[in-house]
């Protein structure tokens, strides 16, 4: 899920409906509605959150290093014109990339995963328990299944497994926690949105059971453990 803030309605209902239709979850939120959201959501909230896209408002920055005391989702600014000055300001609040307008929601999503990559990969190099990291996200294994974030079918093989948008969604929300006991809960708030009202939990459960067989097809084996009552892990 993304949050989208901007305080005009326009630039947020354009983007959702970018978002929309590459079947990404959003949820538009002016700056004021925000600022309430961000200093009162709970743990579960954010962790659902893939990333944040802010658009040309005045408290832009402290907006930022709000997001940033609270969550390592990536912040992406959007510049309705280019300025040096303005964009050092955002990157020194904790914003991680300015994009210029006019801008494709996939780019966004590739770059905000590129961003998640980084973070992932330095925290791994700083583990103090000195543990190996793990393969980065969209790289599993023997880099037999690739995913790729940004709209595209993922591959095993080198071959594209065709998937429906639900399906792909929910192994990308997997393999970015790869490792990590995911609750069906939590599965749900990252496909379909924290508050979404079109789709019960349950929906989850056979999503995951028609992505595990045609995973198992392919790769010969089950690449994400399920127990019940407990979660998904995505263990490659």
């Amino acid at each position: 899920m993304y949050f989208l803030v901007d305080a005009r309605k326009s630039v947020n209902a354009g983007f959702k409906a970018g978002f929309d239709r590459e079947g990404v979850s959003s949820f538009p939120l002016s700056p004021e509605e925000f600022t309430s959201w961000i200093e009162s959501a709970s743990r579960s909230d954010l962790d659902a959150v893939q990333g944040f896209l802010l658009g040309d408002f005045e408290e832009r920055a402290r907006c930022a290093s709000a997001i940033r005391r609270q969550s390592r989702a990536p912040i992406i600014a959007l510049a309705d014109s280019r300025s040096l000055e303005q964009t050092l300001v955002l990157f020194d609040a904790g914003i991680d990339d300015v994009l210029p307008k006019p801008v494709h929601v996939r780019e966004i999503l590739a770059r905000a995963e590129a961003i998640w990559r980084r973070v992932n990969g330095a925290s791994a190099r700083s583990d103090p328990d000195g543990a190996a990291p793990e393969p980065p996200p969209g790289e599993p294994g023997p880099e037999r299944l690739r995913v790729f974030f940004d709209g595209r079918d993922p591959e095993i093989d080198g071959v594209p497994l065709s998937l429906p948008r639900r399906e792909r969604h929910i192994l990308e929300f997997l393999v970015r926690n790869r490792g990590r006991r995911v609750t069906k809960t939590q599965l749900f708030n990252g496909v379909y949105g924290v508050y979404s009202d079109g789709a019960e939990e349950s929906v989850v459960e056979g999503h995951v059971s028609k992505l595990r067989k045609k995973l198992a097809l392919q790769l010969g084996h089950d690449p994400i453990e399920a127990k019940r009552y407990i979660g998904y892990t995505y263990v490659g």
